[in-house]
């Protein structure tokens, strides 16, 4: 496909997107005091480091750390989830439907994407039901693609347009981290302490004919089994608990690039000409890897190092969050323009590179 054709104006297109989270803000320095009251291992300045020096000033938690007088039991996380990822899932969705200027009945499709927690009835069918959805619209939930959910949900939303180009689909990716909270004598599990935090996001595709929105070309998709047990979660008493290999920071950066090389080369595009990179922010050193071996400037990634920063790594809707200040806030190479070109990109499990290029 000729990105510069007009074939692009027919392409399904981002007609709006919102974040939500919990009212609940903590600092860094809350959040690790509060760990260090229920363990004795975070009581050192070893671990206080990891915290401090994440890059992260803030976090939202579906949690209030006044009342954990105690570690909670499986079925009250269980519970914070559910009611959690209801909650600002559903506001995300209510914020994204009318900031696209549509109704709610116009929503065909519903694809919800989680990795911290299990319903059935799954997301898709709860936010049709809070929401008031039409009784015929179709649903998917895409569980267990952990950071780059939002990715392959976007992708299911695009594939809906295309095969019914006059219908509406949503994805909403929602997670409540701190209900799989871990607490054990390991540095893997510190790490995901000091950099997840909760938040959802959504995004309405359908066609459009304004150049001020991004119309998606296309998606590409690297996997790397080789690495599939580097990242990801693993049951222990009955409590999801985060594999999150030391790997991954050195991995992210040339898994990366072997995706952007995909969609360069499928496009016949120069990196050069890509001027808005939407970078998932899976922490301080993913985040410094990825620009490196990509070759990008510190202002290329400001708006995933300005989520990281207020958000930390809410997994699946963290690179929406990238492109919702991406859309709004200029950085170094300013506001998207008519005819710019940009990169989204996020990593999860698999070991997984997903990324999409969008056009202007």
């Amino acid at each position: 496909m000729n990105v510069l054709s007009s074939e692009i104006d027919h392409q399904p297109a981002i007609l709006s997107v919102a974040t939500s989270t919990p009212a609940q803000r903590y600092s860094q320095e809350q959040i690790y005091d509060l760990a260090c009251t229920h363990s004795e291992f975070y009581r050192s300045h070893r671990i206080r480091e990891i915290f401090m020096n994440s890059d992260i000033a803030f976090r939202h938690l579906y949690l209030d750390a006044n009342a954990l007088a105690s570690l909670e039991t499986t079925d009250q996380m269980h519970k914070r989830y559910q009611i959690g990822a209801v909650e600002i899932g559903k506001k995300a969705i209510q914020k994204c439907i009318a900031e696209s200027g549509l109704t709610a009945d116009e929503i065909d499709y519903v694809i919800a994407v989680s990795c911290t927690g299990y319903l059935c009835p799954g997301l898709s069918s709860i936010y049709i039901k809070e929401l008031g959805l039409r009784n015929n619209v179709q649903r998917a939930d895409l569980i267990g693609m952990g950071c780059a959910g939002a990715m392959p949900g976007l992708q299911r939303a695009y594939d809906f347009v295309k095969a019914y180009p006059e219908k509406k689909a949503l994805v909403v990716a929602v997670e409540i981290c701190s209900a799989c909270y871990y607490l054990d004598d390991s540095l893997e599990t510190v790490v995901g302490n000091a950099i997840c935090g909760d938040g959802a996001a959504a995004v309405l595709v359908g066609l459009s004919a304004a150049n001020t929105v991004p119309k998606i070309v296309g998606f590409e998709s690297f996997l790397e089994p080789a690495y599939i047990d580097t990242v990801g979660f693993e049951q222990r008493e009955g409590k999801l608990r985060i594999i999150l290999s030391k790997d991954i920071r050195d991995l992210a950066g040339g898994l990366s690039c072997q995706l952007v090389d995909q969609i360069l080369r499928r496009f016949n595009v120069g990196k050069d000409q890509v001027a808005h990179w939407i970078l998932h922010s899976g922490g301080r050193k993913v985040i410094d890897g990825v620009r490196q071996a990509i070759g990008l400037t510190a202002d290329q990634v400001h708006h995933s190092k300005y989520v990281l920063s207020n958000f930390g790594n809410m997994s699946s809707p963290t690179v929406l969050f990238v492109l919702n200040q991406a859309l709004h806030h200029s950085n170094g190479t300013g506001v998207p323009r008519p005819d710019d070109l940009g990169i989204m990109l996020a990593l999860g499990p698999g070991l997984a590179v997903e990324g999409a290029l969008l056009k202007w």
